[in-house]
């Protein structure tokens, strides 16, 4: 049974445990728009994650992010392992992100050797492939 005492305790993990479910959505739909590569979505899911980030800081007690509440409180217990589930996310999100660098990285590496083992053939401004001084030009091969 519940008193006056615990209510706004109950509030709070109810709270907090709705903010966690939508953090979860809102992760799952960042990775899709990274997969998508579709910057305008990942960018407004940016803004929408830190709010609920910062929520979440409301209404999460000091005690249990620091470990210190009783073991026996399994809704804060089983918030614990939804934002675990949600770090989760986020370093999956994160080696995503590494890996589109590292290939545009890598594009652009290719593009800047200039003794590359393929060349690369660039265009002159009037869309015709420009002649390379060293080597043989697209036309005599």
């Amino acid at each position: 049974m519940s008193t006056a005492i615990d209510a706004p305790q109950d509030s709070g993990i109810w709270q907090a445990q709705e903010l966690a479910k939508q953090l979860t959505q809102v992760l799952d739909l960042e990775f899709e728009a990274l997969r998508a590569q579709d910057l305008a979505q990942f960018e407004q899911l940016q803004a929408t994650k830190t709010e609920l980030l910062a929520q979440l800081g409301e209404f999460v007690p000091s005690a249990v992010l620091q470990d210190n509440e009783p073991r026996s409180s399994t809704d804060w217990q089983a918030w614990r392992e939804t934002m675990a589930d949600c770090r989760d996310q986020h370093r999956r999100n994160a080696v995503l992100i590494e890996r589109q660098l590292d290939a545009v990285r890598g594009t652009l590496q290719s593009l800047r050797l200039p003794d590359s083992p393929h060349p690369v053939e660039m265009y002159d401004r009037l869309g015709h492939i420009a002649r390379s001084v060293r080597g043989q030009g697209y036309s005599d091969a």
